[in-house]
């Protein structure tokens, strides 16, 4: 995969202020394909029963989506997603970054049938690095949630 490059589609926010919105909000970045030169990027925010994935594929495709995260779930390969978006990396970063928490107001409910691009074949899955982002930047520490998160509704 090229490496993604740092330009915003528009006037908005560009990638790097968007994947810096992911660590602020302790999502797990996973390089699957090898660590030096990754396939394909990909980032999970776990909630309780469910998980929000991001798939950065290359500086044109991605795609995120909301899958239910029952113990043993699969979250690169889907069954059923309650939400699922296909763009380049910035729109797709930009929808996932505001989609409404699980159990609230707005939050999608809808059980779909996930189109391809939700999941990462098991191929690439062999060699991965996974990074936590969930610490205070520099301490090492990790962040209070303040209780967590509500439950996928």
């Amino acid at each position: 995969m090229s490496p993604l490059t740092s330009h915003s589609d528009s006037d908005g926010p560009d990638l790097e202020e968007l994947l810096d919105g992911l660590r602020h909000r302790k999502w797990v970045l996973q390089l699957f394909g090898g660590r030096e030169a990754p396939e394909v990027y990909a980032a999970v925010h776990q909630w309780p029963t469910c998980a929000d994935v991001i798939i950065l594929r290359d500086e044109h495709r991605a795609s995120a989506y909301r899958a239910p995260a029952f113990p043993g779930t699969d979250v690169f390969s889907p069954r059923v997603v309650t939400w699922q978006y296909h763009a380049t990396p910035v729109w797709t970063l930009r929808a996932v970054l505001t989609l409404a928490e699980p159990g609230t107001p707005g939050a999608p409910l809808q059980a779909l049938r996930p189109q391809p691009g939700c999941g990462i074949p098991p191929e690439l899955r062999g060699d991965v690095t996974i990074r936590p982002t969930s610490t205070v930047a520099g301490t090492g520490q990790k962040r209070d949630d303040g209780g967590g998160p509500p439950a996928c509704a």
